[in-house]
């Protein structure tokens, strides 16, 4: 018999999933002590690892595990996350800004609270070229919607390449320079990681030509005074930031009085607890008969 312990802000929610999935020789438990199985909000549990001394397996209710793969952090269990879902949330939430800015709906939104008919001049999607920095299932789903509509796109990632033909072109991180001087848009859906740490930065964005910059992946990729730099200079002329290396962003941080950043609190892929169980089911059966389990974390990597 496993015992699962769950500590998620939904909590009652995966409790009613987990009473309806009946899993055999399953059951909810209160008690660190005895639980085998941990299914978590990665930075609710972080600090308490230690307090399971039974514990092999930790399934993640989100994509992003940084807040468990600290060295420091005990690593002798089995750490799963979540994948395969957030690709259309993703690519809904980018492109949905951009339709918004060159198209101007938020704008015609306030005509309209005037009476004001006021047609305003725009450009279509289609002619721009879009640099998705990180190439897997976020990055290249995102790719195949942006070349449905048109865009043009150019991946990052370690290697420099990539078989998905949605990708006009693949740069490595070392010729990150060439692929943003191309840029109208860039996207970073980039993992947590030591070597992604502070990678868009003043040296690295002075490539940009009053480019659009969305982070959606960690907010370790941005050099904060870096960007705010980058935005004086010109060479980003607006920042769509979903996520941040503190969160909540502190009232005061710089970020709020910049008119050329939108803010949104880590909205733009969230995980429903339905998805997040379809993958706790499978990986539980797999757990049980001692497979491999799939969406495996390397601590090493970090994803």
């Amino acid at each position: 018999m496993h015992k699962v312990m769950i500590v998620s802000r939904q909590h009652r929610v995966y409790r009613d999933l987990l009473a309806q999935s009946s899993l055999p020789d399953l059951s909810v438990t209160d008690d660190p002590q005895q639980a085998t199985i941990i299914l978590a909000d990665p930075p609710r549990i972080a600090d308490q690892l230690d307090d399971y001394p039974k514990l092999q397996w930790l399934q993640s209710t989100f994509a992003g595990v940084d807040a468990l793969t600290a060295p420091q952090l005990r690593r002798d269990y089995r750490l799963t996350n979540v994948r395969g879902y957030f690709g259309q949330l993703i690519s809904e939430y980018v492109l949905g800004f951009l339709i918004d800015r060159f198209r101007h709906i938020s704008h015609y939104q306030q005509l309209n609270q005037r009476q004001a008919w006021q047609p305003q001049p725009y450009r279509s999607l289609a002619d721009l070229k879009i640099v998705i920095l990180g190439t897997g299932s976020i990055g290249t789903h995102l790719a195949q919607a942006s070349q449905a509509l048109g865009l043009t796109v150019i991946g990052v990632n370690r290697r420099g390449h990539h078989n998905n033909p949605a990708f006009a072109r693949c740069y490595s991180h070392d010729s990150l320079s060439d692929a943003l001087a191309q840029a109208d848009v860039i996207v970073s859906t980039l993992p947590a990681t030591t070597e992604t740490n502070d990678l868009l930065n003043a040296t690295s964005l002075q490539a940009c030509k009053q480019a659009l910059l969305f982070n959606v992946g960690r907010g370790n990729a941005i050099c904060e005074h870096g960007l705010l730099t980058a935005i004086k200079q010109g060479h980003i002329a607006h920042a769509y930031l979903d996520v941040f290396k503190q969160e909540p962003l502190p009232p005061a941080h710089p970020f709020w009085a910049s008119e050329h950043i939108t803010i949104t609190p880590h909205i733009a892929a969230e995980s429903f607890p339905e998805q997040v169980m379809t993958i706790f089911t499978e990986n539980y059966h797999r757990f049980r008969q001692q497979q491999a389990l799939q969406y495996s974390v390397d601590f090493q990597q970090g994803y």
